[in-house]
């Protein structure tokens, strides 16, 4: 009976370092080319407000934390901005650009209560 116990401590113990070192308690991602660790290591790894992910599937992927939560969408207005976009509305968790006729649609979503994922079409900077 002791030696189970300390059999079923052991494995719940495994378990338990598993799903935390991967992040598996994290929600999933729309992103499929990086894993919920790499995503928490590059944002821990920077000071920067909003920190480039990847490029996938002719989109950027950036993620800005919960220290800058509430000033996601100036943030993303301010990026964008720099590239000559001109914002022309927000409507729900989207910013609606506008550049020499073309039109730029910047998506945001929560990831979790922490972290903001947000969703730029490439190439926004050209």
């Amino acid at each position: 009976m002791k030696r189970a116990l300390i059999v079923i401590g052991l494995i719940t113990i495994l378990f338990g370092t598993l799903i935390y070192s991967n992040k598996l308690y994290y929600p999933s991602l729309p992103i499929e080319n990086m894993s919920k660790k790499e995503v928490i290591k590059k944002l821990n790894g920077t000071d920067q407000e909003i920190v480039p992910l990847t490029n996938e599937n002719d989109k950027q992927w950036f993620i800005i934390s919960e220290r800058n939560i509430s000033e996601a969408d100036e943030m993303i207005k301010e990026m964008v901005i720099q590239n000559g976009w001109t914002i022309t509305q927000k409507e729900g968790s989207g910013l609606f650009f506008e550049k020499q006729g073309e039109n730029l649609i910047v998506t945001t979503q929560k990831w979790t209560g922490n972290y903001v994922l947000v969703e730029i079409p490439d190439p926004f900077g050209e």
